[in-house]
């Protein structure tokens, strides 16, 4: 045998054994032990970036945004022109007292507890009807944002009438509760003094913030709110104690939104069961027309007849809701949705309105030329909306970066998540090349330009619960991009006619250097009248470029009444910017640039006269 065969091999160590911990199983009476309710509040405490209040600059506009839009909502609501008075006081570097006062109809004191320190309780949910906010989350969650940052609890004081005395309550929100903590409650006589028209509220936010000017900032917040809100008057005291005040610009009320009932068309098939469930009526027909718009007799019998059809069980319009069952339901809503039934009614819808766009717009954007444009109602998923559009061209403006998009919802002004909002995706959609601006592929247009997009509906489909962009539906987009357009047509109107006359204007100059050569020339030639044939030169010249005559009045008309812009009562032109908006050199624009006083233009006659007297000499 080979004697390599015959060593032996070392002894292999055994393995080492892994020491197993053994886990401790959990059992179904120890899970359920530890399981317990979580509260909205508590939810929205540990999640407060869904709400808006991601770092504390953002923290600090949201709650000034809420607690504007309550304001704005109560006064309205009240038949009241509000004046809303905004205050930013700065304790110390991070943290900031925020105070809003309006002259509404004022809070109920049992109310108060209910409205400030509860999450998810409000009037505007439940109700198709166009108003500001929607979920009742807003101004409860400021105060428990202040509470958590700060420790202070909220301070409202409310007064009702003028023969009542102002109430002041002191609380903090329970998260674990989703309930009110009432600190102190008393009623102050001397407050009265802070309401001269009698009535109001009046809140106080204790927070950790910061301040800073520039985009998406509280200045730029209240500065989009008064071109939304061109009936409110706004008074804004900064953290460094500057007074801003934006004057009211329309002293009417916008129309009283009426609250509408569902429509058929923009339900699904688990709320119709839960409304059959809940529903007062006993038979199917009286359902129909009770629960929905746009539902009649006849309409109810239609829909009937079509459903039953679709099921095995009788089904008529006498038939008791109490004896149908998922089946029915089922064939039911197949009917509904195979149906046509009438939109709804828009008088749920108040836009802002072309006027008070443009008075909107010239109030606060130094610009020469203004359009607006307002689509008529539309729905999406049963819901009515109507979409508003205005531009703002040319002036002040800066003509080398692309166009400023001003997006709002309901007259509320959306500053965050511009690009998946569907306003913004309209915006770049939209071939701004046809109306003779430069646009590069995918991007927004470029030049002196300020595009306005206002959705009203009775539920804005935000893409989240801090309400900043607008859900991309299709009819959405597409009512947003016929309104883009419109304008759009309008603006490259007026700007192939300014074209046209700056053409024009350079020819004649040309013409105007050159006639008196050659009336002299042919003077000497010919004997004829210089002087004449001076004049008839000019003459001809002045026919041949009369473009260059259709200047602009001092009312920002366009002066010759046959073009297309002259009789557009959704048009405004400025020659004088200055005038019109009386601002004086030191007032700053929309985006918080110094304005410079510019100079008039000149008309054609007297370049004309001047022309003549030179030729003259």
């Amino acid at each position: 045998m080979d004697p390599q065969s015959l060593r032996m091999e070392p002894p292999v160590p055994a393995a080492t054994k892994k020491k197993t911990i053994k886990r401790a199983a959990a059992t179904a009476e120890s899970m359920a032990a530890s399981q317990r309710e979580i509260s909205v509040s508590e939810f929205f405490a540990k999640n407060r970036h869904l709400l808006g209040f991601d770092n504390p600059r953002k923290a600090m506009l949201t709650t000034v945004k809420e607690a504007v839009d309550n304001a704005l909502d109560a006064c309205e609501e009240g038949g009241i022109l509000p004046s809303l008075k905004i205050q930013l006081l700065q304790i110390d570097e991070t943290r900031f007292k925020i105070t809003v006062q309006d002259n509404g109809p004022g809070i109920l004191r049992q109310q108060i507890e209910n409205i400030f320190g509860k999450l998810l309780y409000g009037s505007k949910f439940h109700r198709m009807k166009m108003s500001r906010g929607q979920q009742g989350i807003g101004i409860s969650a400021a105060g428990m944002y202040g509470l958590m940052t700060t420790g202070k609890p909220v301070k409202i004081i409310s007064k009702t009438g003028r023969r009542k005395a102002s109430h002041e309550v002191v609380l903090k929100i329970d998260t674990s509760k989703n309930k009110a903590e009432v600190v102190s409650d008393t009623e102050h006589p001397e407050d009265d003094k802070l309401f001269p028209d009698g009535r109001g509220t009046i809140v106080s936010i204790e927070l950790e913030g910061k301040y800073q000017k520039g985009r998406q900032s509280v200045d730029e917040y209240l500065e989009q709110t008064a071109i939304a809100n061109p009936h409110a008057e706004i008074t804004y005291i900064t953290p460094t104690n500057e007074t801003i005040v934006f004057p009211r610009a329309v002293k009417e009320l916008p129309e009283e939104a009426k609250e509408i009932k569902p429509h058929p068309k923009g339900i699904e098939l688990g709320t119709l069961i839960q409304m059959l469930e809940r529903t007062e009526p006993k038979s199917v027909s009286a359902f129909l027309q009770d629960e929905f718009s746009r539902v009649g007799q006849r309409k109810a019998s239609e829909l009937i007849k079509l459903a039953a059809k679709k099921t095995s069980n009788t089904l008529t319009p006498r038939t008791r809701i109490s004896t149908m069952g998922h089946a029915e339901a089922e064939a039911l809503y197949k009917a509904i949705q195979e149906t046509s039934v009438m939109a709804p009614p828009t008088d749920c819808l108040v836009p802002i309105g072309s006027k008070a766009l443009l008075a909107g717009l010239l109030k606060e954007v130094e610009a020469e030329f203004f359009a607006a444009a307002t689509r008529p109602p539309a729905v999406y998923r049963g819901n009515p909306f109507q979409m508003e559009v205005a531009i703002a061209y040319g002036g002040e403006l800066k003509s080398e970066e692309s166009a400023r998009i001003l997006r709002f919802a309901n007259r509320v002004p959306l500053l965050y998540q511009q690009s998946a909002c569907s306003s913004f995706k309209a915006v770049v959609e939209t071939g701004w090349k046809n109306y003779s601006l430069q646009q590069p592929r995918g991007a927004l247009p470029v030049g002196p330009l300020v595009i306005m997009v206002h959705m009203a509906s009775v539920w804005v489909p935000f893409t989240s619960e801090s309400k900043e962009a607008i859900a991309d539906y299709d009819e959405i987009r597409k009512e947003m991009r016929l309104a883009l357009q419109e304008c759009g047509r309008k603006l490259g109107i007026y700007l192939r006619r300014r074209q046209r006359m700056k053409k024009e204007s350079e020819r004649r100059s040309i013409f105007e250097r050159y006639i008196g050569e050659i009336s002299t020339a042919c003077n000497a030639i010919t004997g004829v009248d210089a002087k004449k044939l001076y004049a008839a030169l000019l003459k001809q010249a002045a026919k041949k470029t009369a473009e260059a005559d259709h200047m602009l009045d001092d009312e920002g008309k366009v002066i010759d009444e046959g073009g297309r812009l002259a009789k557009d009562v959704d048009v405004v032109i400025l020659d004088d910017r200055q005038s019109a908006s009386g601002m004086g050199d030191d007032d700053t624009d929309l985006f918080g640039e110094r304005t410079k006083k510019k100079t008039r233009r000149k008309s054609a006659a007297k370049k004309k006269s001047r022309s003549k007297k030179k030729a003259r000499r």
